[in-house]
């Protein structure tokens, strides 16, 4: 067995049916006992994101926001998009919105949590599902498990996909050849990643609402320029993703599986790598960081995706694959799944500029999310080693250069198979723990809103007298405050 037979039967046992499933399952759990907060609190996520400031131990709300964009919207917002409408038909951009709107009030859940039951290591906020896992459920080793796999799975299976991606995008566009883009990738990557969080912070509140305005501006010009046909591409997206068109009627269960997978790669909700960025950020409720969570994968499905999404189907730039044998649309001849559809589909406006701005974009989109993936697999390090001992964060360091380099020079199809291995093992492991977890959560959000009814413009969190166990960091920080009062 090679190592491409190997990786695609990974992907079967862990991308089963059941995963996919599960996945929409506990969106549409968590979306009726949260009372679809995902609607009812838009105009508090809005509020929130721009709220508070960093201290010297955690980084403000906009922050920890851009961070977990920075993971969320990277190459599956681009080439995801693409690989999700080759292999599931337009109908897969439904059920990505539908995973989208349902994963909103899981990724509430699993930063809430979080944030709850976030620590101080080393003079740093830190937090996720290790850490939840521990002190929430008192599994040791099930918190250990989680973090091993994040580690391979942040640290890496998924970088690859991003820097190839980018070096995809730039031999398309410039000629440049993967190896030397590559080399670029680790050398500005190892400026920043050295740096630690503060640093990652920075870099991403800046560059992260750049690129994302940059490209949804794109991606609307070409929408209004092609406005008569957005009625036409909507009724195409909704009868395919329900069975009702003559050409995609076939490939109803693809467009499902592909939308919800590639959803949940683009999203994360419910993956377990939000929480990372929320638990270091600085707020006085818990459920703050949920709501802006949840509101971050609105911007990353529902805006980026979309904009993709359409793009890509208004101008017709795409092929659709026939699980027998063939395809049921072939648009682009000889064209591989990933960015090329984007690229054609932009190029197809404004000829000559598709391809530089998509290689750009990329390049922007997908260097973020490995900045983002580096700090999740950094703090699951940090949770397995000791306090003061960095001599594994190091390790760590060297071990992520060199496999963002390794997926930069290597074929974008292997990438891609093993970042779901990565996705995927995380997932299963994470939902499982905010399943069990979910009466802190909901007490969390519970709180939070009782407290806004009654007019409290900086709701706190007291553990304590809400009977959540093991929010030791809020315990202590609110005897402190009590202390300073006396």
């Amino acid at each position: 067995m090679n190592l491409r037979d190997f990786v695609d039967f990974l992907n079967g046992v862990i991308w089963s049916n059941a995963l996919v499933y599960l996945c929409l399952g506990i969106g549409v759990y968590f979306s009726i006992v949260t009372r679809f907060l995902q609607v009812r609190h838009i105009k508090e996520m809005i509020k929130l994101m721009f709220k508070g400031a960093s201290s010297e131990k955690g980084i403000s709300s906009f922050q920890a926001l851009a961070i977990s964009i920075s993971g969320r919207v990277g190459t599956g917002n681009i080439a995801g998009v693409a690989t999700a409408i080759a292999l599931g038909g337009p109908g897969a951009l439904f059920w990505m919105w539908a995973i989208a709107f349902l994963g909103a009030s899981s990724a509430f859940v699993e930063s809430a949590l979080g944030q709850i039951y976030k620590v101080e290591k080393d003079g740093e906020y830190r937090g996720g599902p290790s850490y939840y896992i521990e002190k929430g459920l008192g599994i040791k080793w099930y918190a250990v498990l989680f973090s091993i796999a994040t580690i391979m799975g942040a640290g890496v299976f998924l970088p690859g996909v991003q820097s190839n991606s980018i070096a995809s995008g730039f031999e398309g566009a410039f000629g440049i050849s993967s190896m030397v883009t590559g080399f670029f990738i680790v050398a500005l990557l190892a400026i920043i990643v050295f740096g630690g969080v503060k640093r990652i912070g920075k870099v991403a509140e800046i560059i992260v609402p750049f690129m994302a305005i940059a490209y949804i501006i794109m991606a609307v010009i070409i929408l209004i320029m092609n406005i008569t046909e957005i009625p036409r591409v909507f009724v195409l997206i909704v009868t395919s993703a329900f069975g009702a068109n003559q050409i995609f009627g076939g490939i109803l269960g693809m467009a499902i599986s592909w939308g919800v997978k590639r959803g949940i790669y683009s999203n994360e909700a419910g993956q377990g790598t939000g929480p990372h960025a929320a638990a270091a950020a600085e707020v006085s409720h818990p459920a703050q960081q949920g709501l802006v969570q949840a509101f971050s994968v609105y911007i990353d499905t529902l805006f980026v995706c979309s904009a993709t999404g359409f793009m890509i189907l208004i101008t017709g730039n795409y092929n659709t694959y026939n699980p027998a044998g063939g395809f049921l649309i072939e648009n682009l001849a000889g064209a591989e799944i990933g960015p090329a559809y984007t690229m054609a589909a932009v190029d197809s406006v404004f000829p000559g500029i598709g391809n530089m701005f998509v290689a750009v974009a990329l390049f922007f989109f997908a260097f973020t999310t490995i900045m983002a993936y580096y700090y999740i697999g950094e703090t699951n390090v940090a949770y397995i080693e000791k306090e003061g001992d960095t001599k594994y964060i190091t390790i760590f360091r060297v071990v992520f250069l060199i496999a963002t380099y390794f997926g930069a020079v290597k074929t974008a199809s292997l990438a891609w198979a093993i970042g779901d291995i990565g996705v995927g093992m995380m997932a299963w492991i994470n939902i499982i723990a905010i399943i069990l977890l979910r009466k802190p959560a909901l007490i969390c959000l519970k709180d939070y809103e009782d407290q806004i009814s009654q007019g409290i413009k900086n709701p706190e969190f007291h553990p304590e007298k809400l009977g959540i166990e093991g929010a030791d960091l809020w315990e202590r920080r609110n005897a402190r405050k009590a202390a300073s009062k006396k």
